[in-house]
């Protein structure tokens, strides 16, 4: 028999769990959430927070060097590694007492343990059973390995943060951007830093024209980026690791990193047991509505696998709870989704990739600058960037919007406002630019570089 009955019992306190049952306590419900790791789910513990902190950190040697350019001189900066670790565990804490407070303040109610469904409205946490009318599976996902010999030697994403030394040779392996995040990060911090990605160029999915420019610019960082590699095993070499490739050559360095993808965080949880559908790889499949087979049983975030980013769990979580508490009318839209990839040079992308809309609209026009930067004048650095528009010759509008450069990310938000709201080519060209910046350049690009 159920110990307490809820209204909502959400699985996971990532992003998505987290907002669910705040919007929907806030509504009235009873809710409570379960969770046996860290409040905040992999973006605050093991990716988006603690990775941009890295990356904020990796910037400053290079920052240094180019400051010589400005006229400032002296000894140049030394990590401490502990000191960096130590300093964001400590405002990882932070948010963990944040999120807290917030599921607090809402009247939601924490159990820390791990859950599993033991049927249509019932779940059990650590042995205890607790009664719900509806169920949400927000749990996420987690790093895969590959099936290769000694791949036990290597760490995934989960592990790279708290390393006990630092590596002075990181080999990573994968082409996503996760394992090109990290490649940027660790050169930026220092280590000498090989990449190898089996495919024939990273970041499989974005625009092609960005994803040649990106390699090109980590490469000028001494990233030694290797396509067409893939590692056949992992041994042991006097300390250190060595990874042998198929094609016979071998890389030897302090850590190995695989970066080769995620999967969906369903093992356990006793839901196939009672009915919900999972895909081939664990992820649950869910309607329009994140309803799975059961009825009473939901799912949204990266357990079902449709985009993996924070934003996006946020606006399934609050969609699901307008849908079970409220009038139903909010959706959660999947065009027109910005997102960014934090390597050195950043990528930031709204939109369709040049390939992608040629297949959806056929006519284009594509326009493309690619400069130095103003600060990189005095720098000393050869880094450039690039930027580029996608339009539907037939309607005018702005459909892809892509950029390689310092602080993508802060720019293509602003421009996926305009995006969404339909914006023309005709509409960027009668905006004016801020000057001088490198924004400025997506309103000043006049004459097509190809139809």
């Amino acid at each position: 028999m159920a110990t307490q009955e809820f209204d909502l019992f959400v699985i996971g306190a990532g992003s998505g769990g987290v907002r669910a049952a705040r919007m929907a306590a806030q509504r009235g419900a009873r809710v409570a959430v379960a969770d046996d790791a860290p409040l905040g789910g992999t973006c605050v513990n093991l990716g988006c927070i603690p990775k941009k902190l890295y990356s904020f950190a990796a910037h400053y040697a290079e920052s240094f060097e180019e400051s010589h350019g400005f006229g400032w001189s002296g000894p140049a900066p030394v990590l401490d590694w502990s000191v960096l670790k130590a300093n964001r565990a400590r405002e990882i804490s932070r948010l963990n007492a944040v999120y807290a407070k917030l599921l607090d303040g809402a009247g939601v109610q924490v159990l820390r343990g791990r859950a599993r469904v033991l049927g249509p409205n019932a779940v059990e946490v650590d042995g205890t059973r607790y009664g719900a009318q509806r169920i949400v599976v927000a749990t996420g996902g987690r790093p895969v390995m590959p099936d290769v010999p000694g791949a036990e030697l290597a760490i995934t994403s989960n592990e790279i943060f708290d390393l006990a030394s630092f590596p002075r040779h990181l080999l990573v392996v994968g082409g996503g951007y996760i394992a090109c995040e990290f490649a940027s990060i660790f050169r930026g911090l220092g280590a000498q830093v090989t990449q190898l990605y089996r495919g024939e160029q990273v970041l499989r999915g974005f625009d092609d024209e960005v994803r040649h420019f990106l390699a090109g610019e980590m490469r000028k960082k001494g990233i030694d980026l290797r396509t067409g590699a893939d590692v056949l095993r992992i041994e042991r070499d006097a300390g250190r690791l060595r990874a042998t490739l198929r094609d016979g050559s071998s890389v030897t360095a302090d850590q190995v990193l695989y970066a080769t993808g995620r999967v969906p965080n369903t093992a356990g949880l006793g839901l196939s047991e009672i009915g919900v559908e999972l895909a081939a790889n664990g992820a649950v499949r869910v309607d329009e509505h994140y309803r799975t087979a059961v009825p009473s049983i939901h799912a949204l975030g990266d357990v079902i696998d449709r985009v993996h980013l924070t934003p996006v769990a946020l606006g399934e979580a609050m969609a699901l709870v307008d849908d079970l508490f409220g009038d139903g009318r909010r959706v959660m839209d999947y065009t027109l989704i910005p997102t960014t990839v934090f390597t050195h040079p950043s990528v930031g992308t709204v939109g369709l990739s040049e390939r992608e809309a040629r297949q959806r609209f056929g006519a284009l026009r594509i326009f493309r600058s690619e400069f130095m930067a103003l600060r990189h004048t005095l720098s000393g650095s050869t880094e450039r960037t690039l930027m580029k528009l996608v339009v539907d010759a037939a309607t005018d509008r702005v459909v892809g919007l892509h950029m390689v450069g310092a602080d993508a990310g802060e720019i293509v938000q602003g421009f996926a406002v305009a995006m969404k709201a339909g914006a023309t080519k005709a509409v960027f060209d009668a905006t004016l630019g801020i000057h001088p910046t490198a924004a400025e350049e997506f309103v000043t690009m006049r004459e097509p570089v190809m139809a």
